[in-house]
């Protein structure tokens, strides 16, 4: 019958770790298995993970691609059904109002308004941009856009 104290992992699933630097008698002294000089057998040593032992590295290897155009501007976006949902007729919906309605992560980035779904509520729209369809469904329903300037 096996028993609990009877357990023992399989033959050569463990092994001792090797001491080093416990002197010439245990094969691991003097250098302790680094070698002679050099960064590698100084303590503290770490090799960058993409050093390439004097190779020409990777990165410097492979060509540069494509560009950062720095005057890209970023807008949130937020759909006239997504509008629809939280304003009351008559209102007035800028970029505080869909910030506190949760529709936009910060009210002082750019909003720009696209046309996906219907809008029934003849709302005023403040925002930095709208698409034409979007537009033109806020005006058919009898509301009013207006684009606001940032500095």
């Amino acid at each position: 019958m096996l028993n609990l104290n009877d357990l023992k992992p399989a033959k050569g699933a463990t092994h001792h770790k090797h001491r080093v630097g416990r002197g010439s008698g245990s094969g691991w002294g003097s250098t302790s298995g680094r070698g002679n000089n050099g960064a590698k057998q100084r303590s503290g040593y770490s090799e960058k993970g993409y050093f390439e032992g004097g190779q020409l590295p990777l990165i410097r290897r492979l060509p540069k691609r494509g560009f950062t155009n720095v005057f890209k501007k970023y807008y949130q976006v937020v759909n006239v059904s997504d509008i629809d949902s939280i304003a009351k007729n008559g209102d007035i919906v800028d970029a505080q109002y869909l910030f506190s309605a949760g529709k936009i992560h910060s009210k002082d980035e750019m909003v720009k308004v696209l046309g996906n779904g219907e809008i029934k509520k003849s709302i005023t729209i403040k925002a930095d941009a709208f698409s034409k369809s979007a537009e033109e469904k806020i005006t058919k329903a009898k509301g009013k856009t207006e684009v606001v300037a940032r500095a």
